[in-house]
C-alpha cells in the first residue's frame, strides 16, 4: 500500500505504478468471491480520468453480475451462433490476413495458452469450449459491456482504449484482475436487448473483473513483449 505521505516520482510511487502494469494480464480463470459495487465504482471513476479528445470521455460501461450476467452468458452460448460465424458487422478488429510478425505473435500466444490446458492443435472442440468461455466472463463474479456512439470518429477509439486500460491498472491496484474480450462485440444484436443498449451505440468489447484463481494452469501464462529496439527509435 502506498503510505499516505508518499509523493508522486518518489521510488516508492513508482514501483507501484510498475508493478499495477507490469502485473496485468489476461485472467481467464476466476474466482467466485463477489466484488463489492462501492469497489466497481471507484475503479470506474478512477478510470474516467482517462484523457479524451477535448474531454469528449467516449465511453459507456454497462455492468452485469449475477442474474442479469448469467442470462447474457445463456443468450450468447444458446443462439447456436459460432464465434467463427459471427458477424463482424460494426467494426473489425484483426486484418484480412495476418502478416509478419503479428502472425507470429499470434501464434504463439495460442499455442502457449494451449499447451497450458493440454489441448492439442487438431483438438478443434476444446478449443471451441475454451473460446466459450469469454461469454462466461470466465466466471468472474463481475462483467463489463463497453461502447461507444457510432458516430465518432477514429481518435474517440483511441481515447476509449485508454479508458480500458485505465479500468484493468485501477483493479490491479485493488488486487483484482480483468481479461478485456472483444469476443462479445459480434454479438451486439443479442446483448443490446438484454442491456438496453441503444442503437446509436457500438459494442466495442466485454471485460471480466474479479480475482484471479491462481490453482489454474491458463492464469500462469505470461505473454512476451517485443524488446525496445524492435518498436522504439530515438531520432536526434
Amino acid at each position: 500500500m502506498l503510505s499516505p505521505d508518499a509523493k508522486i516520482g518518489t521510488s516508492e510511487t513508482t514501483s507501484i505504478v510498475d508493478e499495477a502494469l507490469d502485473s496485468r494480464k489476461s485472467v481467464r480463470a476466476f474466482l467466485p468471491d463477489r466484488v463489492d459495487e462501492k469497489t466497481i465504482k471507484d475503479i470506474l471513476r478512477v478510470a474516467s480520468r482517462a484523457p479524451s479528445g477535448t474531454n469528449m470521455q467516449p465511453w459507456k460501461v454497462y455492468v452485469v453480475s449475477d442474474e442479469k450476467k448469467q442470462q447474457l452468458s445463456d443468450a450468447i452460448l444458446n443462439s447456436g451462433i459460432r464465434p467463427e460465424k459471427a458477424v463482424w458487422d460494426e467494426y473489425v478488429y484483426y486484418p484480412d490476413s495476418f502478416f509478419e510478425p503479428y502472425l507470429t505473435r499470434r501464434r504463439t500466444v495460442g499455442f502457449a495458452l494451449y499447451s497450458l490446458l493440454g489441448i492439442g492443435r487438431r483438438e478443434v472442440e476444446k478449443m471451441r469450449a475454451q473460446h466459450d468461455r469469454n461469454f462466461t466472463f470466465f466466471d468472474a463474479p463481475v462483467g463489463m459491456i463497453f461502447t461507444i456512439d457510432r458516430r465518432l470518429n477514429k481518435g474517440s477509439w483511441i481515447d476509449h482504449g485508454m479508458f480500458l486500460q485505465s479500468i484493468m491498472i485501477a483493479a490491479r491496484g485493488r488486487g483484482l484482475h480483468t481479461c478485456p474480450q472483444a469476443a462479445f462485440a459480434p454479438y451486439h444484436r443479442l446483448i443490446r436487448p438484454l442491456l438496453g443498449i441503444p442503437e446509436e451505440e457500438i459494442v466495442v468489447c466485454g471485460m471480466a473483473l474479479g480475482y484471479e484463481d491462481e490453482s489454474k494452469p491458463e492464469n500462469s501464462l505470461r505473454t512476451e513483449r517485443a524488446p525496445l529496439e524492435e518498436f522504439v527509435s530515438f531520432v536526434r
